[in-house]
């Protein structure tokens, strides 16, 4: 019989249930009818290339790495923190800890440290939406 588990499946509980004395051939004319006989297609799944692999500094302040992080406090309040890391050594550049970290705080704290280090070639970011925004992305070209 075609339809398979489906169709069983509602043969039983219109009989066991509701106590109706429909056949399979009933229920699987109706069930063709409703075309609940089409086959789900699985999603196909997309196969990614893998990225390159990530090039290690000959120095440091060549290459920084910067993300946000966040945590709860025990009453429940979340609080965001800055991590600004150098890529050479994984030294840690600056940090900034406060319940929220607007753009131009995230500005000022890294021009306070590109003042102490020297300014880096690059800083690596991931596709965040904290990285969104119009005044980072002026500040990052200029």
């Amino acid at each position: 019989m075609l339809g398979g588990i489906g169709v069983l499946a509602c043969v039983f509980y219109l009989r066991n249930v509701q106590g109706r004395r429909w056949n399979h051939k009933r229920v699987y004319r109706i069930y063709r009818q409703l075309e609940l006989n089409l086959r789900i297609k699985p999603r196909k799944r997309l196969y990614r290339d893998k990225p390159a692999a990530l090039a290690v500094p000959e120095r440091p302040n060549i290459s920084w790495l910067m993300d946000f992080m966040g945590d709860r406090l025990d009453d429940g309040r979340a609080f965001r923190l800055l991590n600004v890391l150098d890529d050479f050594n994984g030294e840690g550049l600056g940090i900034e800890v406060d319940f929220s970290l607007p753009t131009e705080r995230v500005i000022r704290s890294l021009d306070r440290t590109i003042e102490w280090r020297g300014k880096p070639v690059r800083i690596r970011v991931d596709n965040g939406p904290e990285y969104i925004s119009g005044k980072l992305r002026a500040w990052a070209k200029k």
